[in-house]
């Protein structure tokens, strides 16, 4: 379901795990297979849990200028820890028989059973994954080693990365508006899936230089906005000043945003250092398209039982890959940022659809939920596939904000 691979001339570092390697998939030396993808460090010590992982060199607070002393490689002292794929049966037939088997379980009680299902989504989104990477060239790296920026400073504190989330509403309607539209997004996360996700461990680099064959995050100098009175900011609701610490699609979408194609409407974000490595869109690609397909079959069953069961997966599989007691097998909170910040990008990108097409933009809110005046029909169909919308609401904007 990957690019084909391709033998190299001389052997370079692997991006997952360093040690050399003779071919290289989508421009990127790699082991093709996972059994010769091993730590160069012989007898490496233990990986330690994914909750109190090796600590890191310190990295410069994301308010510090690009001349600041760079830090030390981002590799604490054990090796990236791999996932070693298990063989759980085929797709989509495992979420059939899950639902099956928690129907018959509960005597076909809807409630109790999709309660159930609801409470296993995570270990049987990881099955699933599993079983649809088999075969792929792509090994999932589950705890590699991280920069400081991406721990948490605090038990209940956060990182330093900043995910761009929407915040905004409208001050002044154009004359003449009064019915408004709440739009929700369908499979917000689902969609944001396909996002261009690193591969092996982040390595640092600094300089006004950016790949488009790598992602990772990067502490940016983010450009003035001079369109809040009708368009969101795309960095989302952010009041501080100076430099942060953004994903990939967050810097995709303000270099995109430069462009004449939209009508520069900003200057290119400046970018100070980053922490990045090879990468690809296709990671989870079968996952999701096995979980939007199976979504859309339920939906046309009206099957809620595996309808809210494919959402749980979903949802808890992005929400618990970051650091979480409930999923131990994935340790990345640099996919989970990148992941949740390419769904704000979908959204931003759907309320920049509709303000050029000529409808007054309202509100635009978290991961799925957009407000537009007007005949909102003619840019977006109502549906609840995932390239569709529902509608959430409809309300009258009060007279003083007319």
């Amino acid at each position: 379901d990957l690019a084909e691979d391709e033998p190299l001339p001389t052997p370079q570092p692997c991006v997952l795990c360093g040690a050399p390697a003779t071919d290289q998939v989508e421009g990127y030396p790699q082991h093709l297979h996972p059994a010769d993808c091993t730590h160069p460090t012989p007898n490496p010590p233990p990986t330690p849990h994914p909750e109190t992982p090796a600590p890191a060199p310190a990295t410069p607070p994301p308010s510090a200028p690009a001349s600041a002393a760079p830090p030390p490689p981002a590799h604490p002292r054990t090796p990236a820890r791999h996932r070693s794929p298990h063989h759980h049966g085929r797709t989509p037939e495992l979420i059939e028989r899950a639902v099956h088997e928690a129907l018959d379980t509960h005597g076909g009680d809807l409630k109790a059973a999709t309660a159930e299902l609801q409470r296993r989504a995570i270990p049987d989104a990881m099955a699933l994954l599993d079983a649809c990477r088999t075969g792929a060239r792509y090994d999932i790296v589950g705890h590699p080693p991280l920069p400081d920026i991406l721990r948490k400073k605090s038990a209940h504190g956060a990182d330093e990365v900043w995910e761009a989330r929407p915040h905004w509403t409208r001050h002044e309607a154009p004359p003449g508006t009064t019915d408004v539209t709440a739009l929700d997004i369908n499979g917000a996360y689902l969609s944001a899936l396909k996002t261009h996700l690193p591969l092996g461990a982040l390595e640092y680099s600094t300089g006004n230089v950016h790949s488009r064959r790598r992602s990772g995050i990067h502490l940016i100098t983010p450009p003035e906005w001079d369109h809040h009175p009708y368009l969101p900011n795309p960095l989302g609701n952010r009041e501080e000043p100076g430099p942060v610490w953004v994903t990939e699609p967050t810097l995709r979408l303000l270099q995109r945003l430069a462009t004449p194609q939209y009508g520069h409407l900003c200057d290119p974000p400046v970018i100070h250092e980053s922490f990045t490595s090879g990468s690809t869109e296709q990671l989870f690609e079968k996952f999701r398209q096995t979980l939007r397909d199976a979504r859309e079959k339920a939906i046309n069953e009206e099957d809620e039982v595996t309808l809210e069961y494919v959402k749980s997966m979903y949802s808890k599989f992005v929400s618990t890959m970051g650091e979480s007691n409930y999923n131990r097998e994935l340790y990345r909170p640099d996919w989970m940022h990148i992941i949740r910040s390419q769904a704000f990008v979908n959204l931003w990108l759907k309320a920049h659809k509709a303000h050029t097409a000529g409808l007054p933009v309202m509100r635009v809110m978290g991961t799925d939920e957009l407000h537009i005046a007007g005949d909102w029909r003619q840019v977006f169909t109502e549906g609840r596939d995932v390239s569709q919308v529902k509608v959430k609401d409809v309300y009258t904007l009060p007279t003083g904000r007319r």
